[in-house]
């Protein structure tokens, strides 16, 4: 699978989302994944699943016969957790709930005003130096706050992981995340259900003999940005991995560029900060 390299980290280019994914059918999606040929895995503490990934990971290592080394694994530390002691906290207890001594990717899931963003950067690089975490990031971070993160960072950020899909204007975001040498990964990048119907999305489908979805996928693939959909049934798994046998044109790239719409969000919870406009 083609690999986005940003400062360093080498992610591959599509992986599997697992937010509100629970139980057996998270293990089974996990595993299921890996042995369709997924090798990026997505978590977070706030999902309350972990336990549950880690579980499918391990199965689908064993079962494939892969190396830890060759899959991908971020997890995330939840915005009510920032402060130094309540992240290495929340942090170790990930990674004894994953089962790993390291994870390739951590990330801030979401800014907290509330704690000094210099305080939360500093346990977030030492996860780095200490070999806990391949890789730093963040997500949710607006132009304003990748500025500040990206001076106090100690240790190279690698991602910023926002919302991006075709209905929504992420243009002042993702120019800043080139500008700071961040890759950008995409969840919801199929707008929880909106982008099958679109009649945009929908006729440039037919054309390619694709699905709807994957059309969606692949405008995402073809700007560099990393989609991380989420999906426990088979069906869909292999088919948001097999985005990589054709291209968009450039006029339909264009065009699917205009669905955009500044109130196209769908994740806006009151936590979230003041949104570039």
């Amino acid at each position: 699978m083609h690999v986005i390299d940003a400062n360093g980290a080498k992610i591959p280019a599509i992986g599997l989302g697992t937010m509100t994914l629970k139980d057996a059918v998270c293990v089974e999606a996990v595993s299921t994944a890996l042995r369709l040929g997924y090798r990026h895995i997505d978590t977070a503490e706030r999902y309350g699943n972990e336990a549950e990934v880690g579980e499918g990971l391990h199965q689908g290592l064993r079962a494939s016969g892969l190396k830890r080394e060759d899959v991908f694994v971020t997890t995330k530390v939840y915005q009510d957790k920032l402060a130094p002691a309540d992240f290495e906290r929340s942090f170790d207890e990930s990674l004894g709930k994953l089962k790993l001594p390291w994870v390739d990717l951590l990330l801030i899931h979401w800014p907290n005003p509330k704690v000094p963003l210099a305080d939360t950067l500093r346990v977030l690089c030492q996860a780095r130096r200490d070999g806990r975490a391949k890789h730093v990031g963040v997500a949710n971070f607006t132009t304003a706050l990748l500025a500040q993160a990206t001076r106090l960072a100690t240790e190279p950020l690698v991602t910023n992981q926002i919302e991006v899909h075709p209905f929504l204007d992420q243009s002042k975001v993702l120019a800043a995340c080139r500008q700071h040498g961040l890759s950008v990964t995409a969840y919801c990048p199929l707008a929880r259900g909106k982008v099958p119907g679109n009649e945009v999305i929908e006729r440039i489908a037919k054309a390619h003999g694709k699905s709807s979805s994957q059309i969606a996928l692949r405008y995402l693939v073809q700007q560099g940005i990393i989609p991380i959909p989420r999906t426990a049934n088979p069906g869909h798994l292999a088919a948001n991995l097999a985005v990589f046998d054709f291209k968009l044109s450039d006029a339909e790239m264009a065009e699917l560029g205009k669905l955009r719409r500044s109130d196209g969000r769908v994740v806006n919870p009151p936590h979230a900060p003041q949104w570039d406009s």
